[in-house]
C-alpha cells in the first residue's frame, strides 16, 4: 500500500526533526520546555506533518523543503492538545498522566502557549513574500480551531445541538487544521492560491470523514482494535453526530426514552439502550452516508489536481473506513 509505505518512511524522519526543536541547548529554563518535551514524546499519528510533506513532494520539492511547515502545524497540534487536557480535566493521554497532572496546571498553560509560540517561529525560516502568506492562513487556522474548541465546550452545557452545528464544530475544532497542513505544502511548493485551496478543500473533507468515522468506531468498532472501550462516547452523554441525528429523527416516546437514558449512570444497560434507540432510528445508517458524501467531496477535489494523486485517494478511503 503506497500510504503504509510512504508513512513508514516519513515518520521517523518527521519524529527526529520535531525532537530537535525543543532540545537544542540555548532553550531554557527546562521547566518550560521540559513538558513540551514529555508531551512530544508520548507519539502521535503525525498525519498533520506528514500531509504537508507528501504535498510539497507532489510538486517535486524536498523534505526540507516542506519540514518547518510541518513542525509549525504537529507543535500546534500538541499545544492544543496540552490546553485541551487541561480544559477536560483529562487524566491521561497516551498512557501516561498529561502534563497538568505530571507537572501542575499553571506549567502546562505556559509550556503550551510557548509550543505556540515556537509553531509560528518554525514558520519564519521562509522568506517573504512566502512567509507573510503561510502566517496569514495558519494565523486564521489557529484563530479557528480555537472558535471550535470554543463551540465544543458550548456544546456540553444544551440539550442537543443540530448535526449542522456539530458538523462545524468538528470542522472548526479539528478538520481546519488538517487542511491547513495540505495547503501550507501546496504554498511551500509554490504553487497558485487556487491549488492551494483544493488541496485545503480536500484535507477538510477527508478530516470530517475521518472524525465521523470515530464516532461510528467508538460506538460499533471493535474495542480490541480501536483501544477505547466501546460505547466510550454513550457513558459520557457525548454529542456524537451518532446521537444527533438519532434525536432529530426521533418521536416524542423515543426522546422521552433517550432522556432517561442520558440520566442513567455509565452500565451495559445505558450502552446497549442507546445502540437499540441508534437502531430504531437508523442512526448508523445516517451517519455513515454523511460520512461517505464527505469522503466523495475529497476524491472529487483530488480529480482537480494535475499529476498522480493515488497516495491522496488511498489516504482518504483509509481514513473514512478505518477500523481502528
Amino acid at each position: 500500500m503506497a500510504f503504509s509505505l510512504h508513512f513508514e518512511k516519513t515518520l521517523p524522519l518527521i519524529e527526529e526533526r520535531l525532537i530537535r526543536v525543543f532540545n537544542t541547548p540555548t532553550l531554557s529554563p527546562d521547566g518550560l520546555y521540559d513538558p513540551a518535551r514529555y508531551l512530544l514524546a508520548l507519539g502521535g499519528k503525525r498525519l498533520r506533518p506528514a500531509l504537508t510533506i507528501w504535498v510539497a513532494e507532489h510538486y517535486g520539492k524536498s523534505f526540507e523543503d516542506a519540514i518547518h511547515a510541518a513542525l509549525a502545524v504537529e507543535v500546534f497540534h500538541n499545544f492544543s492538545l496540552m490546553h485541551d487536557d487541561i480544559m477536560d480535566d483529562a487524566p491521561v493521554r497516551r498512557g501516561k498522566p498529561t502534563v497538568h497532572v505530571r507537572n501542575n496546571i499553571s506549567t502546562a498553560i505556559l509550556s503550551g502557549d510557548a509550543m505556540l509560540v515556537v509553531a509560528y517561529q518554525q514558520l519564519m525560516n521562509y522568506p517573504n513574500p512566502l512567509c507573510g502568506v503561510l502566517m496569514t492562513h495558519f494565523l486564521q487556522t489557529s484563530l479557528e480551531v480555537c472558535e471550535g474548541q470554543q463551540w465544543d465546550m458550548e456544546f456540553q452545557d444544551r440539550d442537543m445541538v443540530s448535526s449542522e452545528e456539530y458538523v462545524n464544530m468538528i470542522r472548526l475544532k479539528t478538520s481546519v487544521l488538517l487542511g491547513e497542513a495540505a495547503r501550507l505544502g501546496s504554498l511551500v511548493a509554490g504553487t497558485s492560491e487556487e491549488v492551494a485551496s483544493r488541496w485545503y478543500k480536500f484535507a477538510i473533507s477527508a478530516g470530517l470523514a475521518f472524525q465521523i468515522q470515530d464516532d461510528l468506531l467508538d460506538c460499533f468498532g471493535d474495542s480490541s482494535k480501536t483501544g477505547k472501550q466501546s460505547g466510550g462516547d454513550i457513558l459520557a452523554n457525548k454529542k456524537t453526530l451518532l446521537a444527533i441525528l438519532a434525536w432529530e429523527n426521533s418521536n416524542e416516546q423515543q426522546k422521552s426514552d433517550a432522556r432517561f437514558m442520558m440520566s442513567l449512570p455509565p452500565s451495559v444497560e445505558k450502552i446497549e439502550r442507546s445502540l437499540s434507540w441508534y437502531e430504531g432510528t437508523q442512526a448508523k445508517e445516517r451517519t455513515e452516508k454523511i460520512r461517505d458524501q464527505f469522503l466523495q467531496e475529497a476524491l472529487e477535489e483530488l480529480s482537480f489536481i494535475d499529476g498522480d494523486t493515488s497516495l491522496f485517494q488511498e489516504m482518504a478511503l483509509l481514513f473514512a473506513h478505518r477500523d481502528h
